[in-house]
């Protein structure tokens, strides 16, 4: 059943950068609704695209990275990923974000999918990424307040890990979700 009313696009007036961060700006957006006439302003945060990525080892295993987290002050289980630079393609960013972070590399990649992580106060995407045949091959590149345990599980392992509640970020869970059908072709093939 479909409801009679249908939202109206607000008008948007104007914005204005409240905060620059060195990840994202706080900007404060006038929108003004088209048949109420009532304007707000709304607080967006402006950052650049992300990037996660997918990597499958020749042995059916997902390359994960473990670590703290500032927003929920605790450790999270995630797959490797980044932000992406100006201008950069996201299946390029996804395997420079993969190489610095775990030293894993791969053959074939491919964007699996685009989402929006909050479209209510956020104006980006995350881009996701399935690498394949990854292996370990460089040395790590982290950031200066990155540290990582690298593990590899078998891709079983990390989806009854996220069905348990083991994998809590929202964005790995989006890719797992992409990421499914290429693991039901797979599994069929073996």
């Amino acid at each position: 059943m479909t409801s009679p009313h249908q939202p109206q696009r607000w008008e948007k007036l104007g914005s204005t950068v409240q905060t620059r961060t060195r990840i994202f700006d706080v900007q404060s957006v006038r929108y003004r609704h088209p048949g109420r006439k009532t304007e707000r302003d709304f607080f967006v945060v402006a950052a650049p695209d992300w990037v996660n990525v997918v990597a499958l080892t020749p042995d059916h295993r997902l390359v994960l990275v473990r670590q703290f987290r500032f927003g929920t002050d605790a450790f999270s289980l995630e797959i490797p990923g980044g932000v992406i630079d100006a201008g950069e393609d996201p299946v390029a960013a996804g395997l420079r974000e993969l190489r610095e972070e775990s030293g894993y590399s791969g053959t074939r990649a491919r964007l699996l999918g685009s989402v929006h992580p909050n479209p209510a106060m956020q104006n980006n995407r995350c881009h996701l990424v399935l690498v394949e045949d990854a292996q370990r091959r460089d040395d790590l590149e982290w950031d200066e307040d990155e540290e990582f345990e690298i593990l590899a599980l078998p891709v079983d392992e990390v989806y009854a890990l996220a069905d348990a509640g083991g994998i809590t970020h929202a964005m790995v869970l989006d890719a797992l979700l992409l990421f499914a059908p290429v693991w039901a072709g797979l599994r069929k093939r073996d």
